[in-house]
């Protein structure tokens, strides 16, 4: 619907918000484009850091999915990754329609500090937010749970209640039912209260 290259240009804040981030190269535009069931909603590349706007996009007319450039970029200019992240850093802070923050988390990789700072760093705002362990069809089943576990135990050390957990491949599409049922469920529940 819309790319804004600031909080204060991004659409009237009227719909539940949900936020997609994570790593350059995490597999977040497929695992975007897996939920909307569009193959070219949001742009995949091979590049890291293809994602440098807010970008809106409206899922049956009830939400906005919302598609926030990665951290961790490897090879933007320092200037550029100052700018994503104040423009990322405001939108997390002053959207006020913003529900629920979905990390990406590429599942095939050991804790990486990037990730738990991320992390711990929303759970110091107090910011609603959710895990994504994505690309789990790279590797056996049994790696993927070992891998999450080992994520978790270093949560463990800062968090007494960890956030939800969603195991995903945008290649098989695993996890998307429980992802959108989660999405549906926050919606409803925004609507009750």
């Amino acid at each position: 619907m819309k790319s804004s290259s600031s909080v204060k240009d991004c659409p009237p804040p009227l719909k539940p918000e949900f936020a997609f981030i994570g790593r350059s190269n995490v597999g977040k535009s497929s695992l975007i484009n897996m939920l909307a069931n569009h193959k070219k909603l949001a742009k995949t590349s091979s590049k890291p850091g293809k994602t440098q706007l807010i970008n809106h996009f409206l899922i049956n007319e009830q939400w906005f999915l919302v598609d926030l450039p990665g951290y961790g970029w490897a090879k933007a200019s320092k200037v550029d990754k100052e700018i994503w992240g104040a423009m990322t850093h405001d939108y997390l802070m002053l959207r006020e329609n913003l529900i629920n923050i979905f990390i990406l988390i590429d599942s095939r990789l050991p804790p990486q500090p990037i990730d738990i700072e991320f992390i711990n760093w929303l759970g110091s705002k107090q910011l609603a937010l959710a895990l994504v362990f994505t690309k789990c069809d790279k590797q056996s089943k049994n790696k993927t749970m070992a891998s999450v576990a080992k994520f978790e135990k270093v949560l463990y050390q800062t968090w007494e209640e960890l956030p939800p957990v969603f195991i995903t491949s945008a290649i098989n599409q695993n996890g998307k039912t429980e992802l959108i049922h989660y999405i549906h469920n926050i919606c409803l529940a925004s609507d009750s209260s």
